[in-house]
């Protein structure tokens, strides 16, 4: 998939539903490599799962991004 953000890579809060789903798909679809990341596991996971089966490249990250420190060190 090549396109506007080939070769960037993209984290994406909020991944695992809604509006952060549609956005991992679209970066996807632009070329990036995308982390949905959100606090609950399964949402992120399936939304991973979404990209890598549609051609992308994607992780999940398990994170509380609100809490600063899990931010910073992962």
């Amino acid at each position: 998939m090549a396109g506007r953000l080939e070769g960037k890579v993209a984290l994406i809060t909020g991944g695992a539903s809604g509006q952060g789903r549609v956005a991992a798909m679209r970066f996807a679809a632009e070329g990036a490599a995308g982390r949905p990341q959100r606090c609950a596991g399964e949402g992120g996971v399936q939304t991973m799962h979404m990209v890598q089966e549609n051609g992308g490249e994607a992780y999940f990250v398990q994170g509380d991004v609100p809490a600063e420190q899990r931010a910073r060190h992962g």
